[in-house]
């Protein structure tokens, strides 16, 4: 199996994602620099880490989802290969369009970072399986601008298709309907803000995030 890293200026979560996918994989994923880098052929499953791309100027991911590699992560999308996007990865995910919605400054205009219960709101995805009769887990959250925002349509939507992942128990950000993760339509990309890749080990935030990873694994 071949998974792949996207590496922004900022990315501050790379090796974190690096280390969870060769856990959960048993092989190294190649780490691709946005600008001159390729995404192997053949790849099953990319990365988008979390962070500060371009220093959040403009809107957090609005350059970074118009970098060189963005066209390469199209493509991968379009032949049906899985993406997960974490924290600045999801609001990368918004602003190229592969996701609906839009992340925003939190409610509360402060930073957060701590352990975050989370509602694992459907475990029949590529994502959750893993998770099947688990109600409620642990994942770490460290963002300022995490709150998700869409127009009602779109809430509705993905509310009525399934596509809500995680939802937060106790929203730390303002969030619409509490959403934490959401899928695209085919169900093979998941942006969450949560970092379940800083879950994978008991030295670290718990070992929540691990069902995430052995779910896409499995799936792909």
């Amino acid at each position: 199996m071949k998974t792949a890293v996207i590496v922004f200026p900022g990315s501050n979560c790379d090796r974190d994602a690096q280390v969870a996918l060769k856990q959960a994989t048993g092989s190294e994923p190649a780490m691709v620099w946005h600008k001159d880098g390729t995404i192997p052929d053949g790849t099953d499953i990319i990365m988008v880490p979390g962070g500060f791309s371009y220093g959040d100027y403009l809107r957090c991911g609005a350059i970074a989802g118009n970098s060189p590699i963005i066209s390469q992560l199209l493509s991968h999308a379009d032949r049906g290969g899985y993406v997960l996007g974490v924290c600045n990865g999801f609001q990368i995910l918004c602003e190229t369009g592969l996701l609906p919605g839009a992340l925003i400054r939190n409610a509360s205009l402060h930073f957060v970072c701590k352990p975050q219960a989370l509602k694992v709101e459907n475990a029949n995805t590529a994502f959750t399986s893993a998770y099947a009769g688990r109600d409620e887990i642990s994942i770490p959250i460290a963002h300022h601008d995490g709150n998700y925002v869409a127009d009602e349509e779109t809430l509705s939507a993905v509310e009525n298709e399934g596509r809500v992942a995680f939802r937060y128990a106790g929203n730390p950000n303002g969030s619409a309907r509490d959403i934490a993760g959401v899928l695209s339509e085919n169900g093979r990309i998941l942006g969450m803000m949560p970092h379940p890749e800083r879950a994978i080990g008991d030295h670290e935030g718990g070992t929540d995030g691990v069902a995430l990873f052995e779910s896409l694994v499995g799936a792909a």
